[in-house]
């Protein structure tokens, strides 16, 4: 059985205690344990600052670009073995691709992104400005890395891509990282920080890991630091209440829960190129990691006159993805990762069944391990469905409610979820669809259009684009991460500095 330990200082650490063990989603067999007691995690902040930093800074975006794009070879050249290690968290073949290739692909997008950058340390954020009546004297903002840390705190659910997005961004802003990994599939984060370390492609100082429980890193951190956290609300809720992050004001950006919507355009006829791209992306949202995707579909509206259609056509999509041990190659929805989440989405579909009713249920293996059967609820009460819009299942589980086709009608619907990271629309009516769209997109961070010119084009809503934002209003935490450049803000403040601007030329060019 494998021990797990964290990387801090250059060095691979075991903490003491007790510890936590963890076990294979599809047998429930123990295959690691952690623990982070009595490690030094003030000591990994400060060597951070001291050492990371400046290395950093001291390299240009082009350097770190090249920083990012070693570490991304490193995965793509090792990926089937992690492929291999991902399978104790429950993902088939098809779901650890999709998270290690996002995690490859994410790191070479912002190398290419640091290449574009070039030779400069900082960003210029927009023109000087004039000062009063003076030509000479005026003001640039300016964005500087901080000169702290950033604290990477990551979900279960996307162990690589997860670490590597948030790193990414961070590195080649110039700041040093700390990165926590969800402890049910922290080894798979892991290996891929051993395979970094042992190809020599960190800079000094530049990333550390800790895996197990966070203890008391958040009571270290000052001022210059960051934090980044991906997860549920309550977590999130205590994180930005943390006296420490409140006594220093600390910069946090928050991804947490998300109800997110499909919405199916009254215009749309049955059996149509856009029709059939709605119900493949639902199905695929409903099932790829087992529904355990922060950008998964938990609310499907569609207009009254259609309900049925949408009900038997997902149904049968549905009934055709076959659950069982993520190993088979035919399997395509495997357990969810952990004991724990295990009990969370039982707990979540007994109080769906109180609010809404069951259409369609799929079949699951028996065993130890921790398998959830797909459901497909559906509620006619639209918005007075309250647990429906208030909380969120995380697991292969959604529910159709039928609306009047009216935009302010499915604007509502979308609103009482509270904000969240992705809407999806599928209409060929500019007029409908363009209302619509641009009437939710104040609930969500981003809103995925599907239509019949595209149909065979787009990716899914669920796919996370590093040139795109990720992040959204409200209950989804109201943060954002990636978006090309605009992903380097939370690492990168903004300053005006005025001045003559003969000077300011000298040190900005």
């Amino acid at each position: 059985m494998q021990t797990l330990r964290s990387f801090l200082k250059g060095e691979w650490v075991a903490g003491s205690g007790a510890g936590r063990a963890l076990h294979d989603a599809a047998t429930g067999a123990e295959v690691a344990s952690v623990a982070s007691d009595g490690l030094d995690l003030g000591g990994a902040l400060a060597w951070a600052r001291a050492v990371g930093g400046p290395k950093l800074r001291a390299m240009t975006f082009a350097e770190r670009g090249q920083v990012l794009k070693a570490m991304s070879a490193v995965i793509h050249e090792h990926r089937e073995a992690l492929i291999d290690v991902s399978r104790h968290g429950g993902t088939t073949r098809g779901d650890a691709k999709f998270d290690i290739d996002g995690a490859a692909g994410t790191l070479s997008y912002y190398a290419y992104v640091g290449k574009g950058l070039g030779e400069q340390r900082f960003l210029l954020d927009g023109e000087a400005e004039p000062l009063l009546r003076s030509k000479r004297f005026v003001g640039q903002h300016v964005r500087l890395p901080r000169r702290g840390v950033a604290v990477h705190i990551n979900a279960f659910n996307f162990p690589a891509w997860g670490m590597a997005e948030k790193a990414a961004v961070a590195l080649l802003a110039g700041v040093p990282v700390v990165s926590k990994p969800g402890t049910p599939t922290a080894p798979l984060a892991v290996r891929i920080v051993e395979l970094w370390h042992e190809a020599g492609v960190l800079p000094e100082g530049a990333f550390q890991l800790l895996v197990g429980g966070a203890g008391d890193l958040l009571d270290h951190l000052g001022a210059q630091d960051c934090v980044a956290f991906t997860g549920g609300s309550e977590t999130a809720r205590s994180i930005r209440g943390h006296a420490n992050i409140v006594r220093h004001n600390i910069a946090v950006n928050i991804e947490a829960d998300s109800l997110n919507a499909s919405v199916l355009g009254p215009d749309v006829e049955v059996g149509s190129d856009t029709w059939h791209m709605f119900v493949n992306d639902v199905s695929r949202e409903m099932t790829q990691k087992c529904g355990q995707k922060c950008t998964a579909v938990r609310r499907i509206f569609v207009p009254e006159a259609v309900a049925d259609d949408v009900v038997a056509a997902l149904s049968d999509r549905l009934a055709a993805a076959g659950v069982g041990d993520p190993a088979d190659k035919d399997t395509r929805v495997g357990p969810v990762a952990s004991a724990g989440q295990h009990r969370a989405v039982q707990a979540g579909l007994d109080a769906l069944s109180a609010a809404a009713t069951r259409v369609w249920e799929g079949s699951a293996p028996d065993g130890a391990g921790f398998w959830v059967k797909p459901s497909l609820f559906r509620s006619d009460k639209g918005l007075d469905t309250d647990f429906v819009h208030e909380h969120e299942v995380f697991g292969p589980v959604a529910t159709v409610l039928p609306w009047d086709g009216s935009v302010a009608g499915i604007a509502a619907l979308v609103a009482a979820g509270g904000g969240g990271l992705v809407c999806s629309v599928y209409s060929d009516d500019p007029e409908w669809g363009g209302e619509a769209v641009l009437e939710i997109a104040p609930w969500n961070g981003r809103v995925h259009w599907g239509s019949r010119k595209v149909h065979d084009q787009s990716p899914g809503s669920g796919t996370v684009l590093p040139n795109l934002i990720h992040g959204g209003p409200g209950k989804a935490g109201g943060g954002s991460e990636l978006g090309g450049v605009r992903g380097l803000e939370l690492y990168m403040p903004r300053t005006a500095i005025q001045a003559d601007q003969g000077l300011l030329k000298r040190i900005l060019g």
